[in-house]
């Protein structure tokens, strides 16, 4: 099926969408407000904040032309308030000066791989499915998981493993996988899980599947995700205006990790210890919104399966910069 006669409400439900919209209200609300949907995807939350707000304007970043090419599709109806652009989310600042813009109002953040992407089989992304080992989200640009299968040294596939998948068996697949690309290139995913299921004892496969971690390690890796969030973060902290508001949602544990970190920084006191007075530049400039990360409620969790590992987490810039 084509992009034209997909339709992206049928292929995907937005995460928590209530309470996105909830604690975007504030912000998106301003007259004239602009809110970055830093990862688009097909739409979903782009299209309820316009809908819910009539002189809104959303900036949504997407790095798969085909993702904007559904969502520019399903946002039409709203004209020039639906600016879908081209970039990845460190990619922010540009994108947000280049819709003529200097400060926005809200930002939100869905990460990870989208529902387009998982239910491609093509794509590579599933260890479920048979497929060329792809996994980049724009493929117009970068390594292939099958590139960087042929070509790291095992200390590299090691260290991706470990870091981006934290998987504790890293050192045996990298191991097996430059056993196995000696005798023949890895170029599928079938080829991969495979290999991986070889390599796992008996005892693990009982508990969980040998190729989860290893995978989402692969698309980590590829896509250069968690160096990409790493810059977003604090660039779209930076683009906030007074009484803006971020919201994160992050479905695996290193993603989380580094949003609650820069969270939790930006929320904090910079007053020296025993400092008598807080001095007004001292002050925090955000305040949380969560208290921790908050998750989908078991409703939502049965009717739609990927809400099940989310965290969420929203702040609000309460004093501009020194």
């Amino acid at each position: 099926m084509n992009e034209e006669t997909r339709d992206p409400s049928a292929l995907h439900t937005p995460v928590l969408l209530q309470r996105c919209l909830e604690l975007l209200a504030p912000a998106a609300s301003r007259p004239g407000a602009v809110v970055v949907d830093a990862t688009l995807g097909m739409g979903g939350h782009s299209e309820a904040l316009l809908a819910a707000h009539p002189g809104l304007t959303v900036i949504g970043l997407d790095r798969d032309p085909e993702a904007l090419a559904l969502a520019g599709r399903r946002l039409a109806r709203f004209g020039d308030r639906a600016v879908p652009t081209h970039a990845v989310y460190d990619e922010i600042a540009d994108a947000v000066r280049g819709a003529g813009h200097r400060r926005i109002d809200g930002v939100l953040f869905d990460l990870g791989v989208s529902s387009l992407q998982l239910d491609d089989a093509e794509r590579g992304f599933a260890y479920a499915q048979d497929a060329p080992l792809d996994m980049r989200m724009d493929q117009e640009r970068g390594e292939t998981a099958a590139q960087v299968l042929a070509e790291a040294p095992e200390g590299r596939l090691r260290a991706i493993f470990e870091r981006y998948g934290e998987e504790p068996l890293a050192a045996r697949y990298a191991r097996a996988i430059v056993a196995a690309r000696a005798e023949a290139p890895i170029e599928r995913s079938g080829q991969l899980v495979e290999i991986l299921q070889r390599a796992t004892p008996a005892a693990v496969r009982d508990q969980r599947h040998p190729a989860k971690r290893v995978f989402q390690a692969l698309r980590v890796e590829v896509n250069g995700e968690l160096a990409a969030l790493e810059r977003a973060i604090p660039a779209a902290l930076d683009l906030l205006g007074l009484g803006g508001r971020i919201v994160v949602m992050a479905y695996q544990s290193l993603e989380d990790r580094l949003v609650k970190r820069e969270l939790a920084r930006r929320s904090r006191s910079t007053a020296p210890a025993g400092l008598p007075v807080e001095l007004p530049e001292h002050r925090p400039e955000f305040r949380l919104l969560t208290r921790g990360a908050e998750l989908a409620g078991e409703d939502e969790r049965a009717i739609n399966p990927r809400a099940i590992p989310v965290r969420l987490r929203a702040a609000e810039r309460t004093r501009e910069a020194s």
